[in-house]
């Protein structure tokens, strides 16, 4: 096993998993919110950000589907070295990453009537990401956020999914923001 594989987790695990625990509960309760993370030193092309979010969420019970776009060996093994994570299609997907036109979306499963949770959590890779651009409300939103989104569409139609739908998080080296299928994109 190459040294990049077992490298590049977290050095402090129990203090630095609660941080990324901790930021990325908060980015899903206040959507639009731009969390910096830190801890994770994930192979090339995933961001710190990304890694951190693999490395708090995933486990051996949560099937990973990688885009084209992560989907390399490094990246396969340092995610099933430091997390145990499987890998699976789309369909099968409890969390998903990759870059936002990589990801076949309509995939994922959204959950059921019975267990709306059972839906996948995507995490897309960003070229930028920033405060400006696409209109957030719903719960955990004062008045209103803003979040530079690859698209308006395709959030607007997982809103409409609700209480069904797919969650999102978005990363860009050390940041991260995300948006829950209760967020009303504008």
């Amino acid at each position: 096993m190459q040294a990049q594989t077992l490298e590049g987790g977290f050095a402090d695990l129990p203090v630095d998993a609660s941080h990324a625990f901790r930021a990325v509960m908060t980015a899903m309760a206040r959507p639009g919110d731009i969390a910096r993370v830190q801890g994770a030193h994930p192979p090339a092309p995933m961001s710190m950000a990304a890694g951190v979010v693999v490395l708090t969420l995933c486990d051996p019970e949560t099937p990973v589907f990688l885009a084209a776009s992560h989907d390399t060996p490094q990246v396969r093994d340092w995610i099933t070295f430091h997390t145990g994570a499987p890998f699976t299609d789309a369909r099968g997907a409890m969390f998903a990453l990759g870059a936002w036109d990589d990801l076949p979306l309509s995939d994922f499963p959204i959950g059921t009537a019975q267990y709306p949770d059972r839906s996948a959590t995507v995490i897309v890779e960003c070229p930028t990401l920033s405060n400006e651009g696409t209109v957030l409300r719903g719960p955990g939103i004062k008045a209103e956020a803003t979040l530079s989104l690859p698209e308006t569409q395709r959030f607007q139609t997982n809103a409409a999914l609700f209480p069904l739908g797919l969650d999102f998080i978005f990363t860009c080296g050390d940041r991260l923001a995300a948006l829950p299928r209760t967020t009303r994109v504008g």
